[in-house]
């Protein structure tokens, strides 16, 4: 399934809508270097289809394009982070 995630920077939010159904990754900017992703929601019609781990993915690439360190306070992009350990972990901030 192709998923099309907009990044509203107004909002601090990644969404996406398939069918209907909306998915919303939520973020803060806690400093002027850093990005902290705090809470993911998916519609539980979207859910095991790949739509949060495509929301994960745009919102870290666009960390990575804007050289943020990031922050995971939503344990499901901390989740995602650690089962892509090897693309994402230059990001983490420690």
């Amino acid at each position: 399934m192709a998923v099309s995630v907009i990044h509203n920077q107004e909002d601090q939010s990644f969404y996406a809508t398939v069918h209907g159904y909306e998915a919303e990754l939520a973020y803060s900017l806690p400093a002027a270097d850093t990005i902290d992703f705090t809470h993911t929601f998916v519609d539980e019609n979207l859910r095991g289809q790949g739509v949060g781990e495509e929301m994960a993915r745009t919102a870290l690439n666009y960390a990575r394009d804007q050289n943020f360190k990031v922050l995971t306070s939503c344990h499901f992009v901390e989740a995602f982070v650690k089962r892509n350990q090897a693309e994402y972990e230059d990001l983490i901030s420690k």
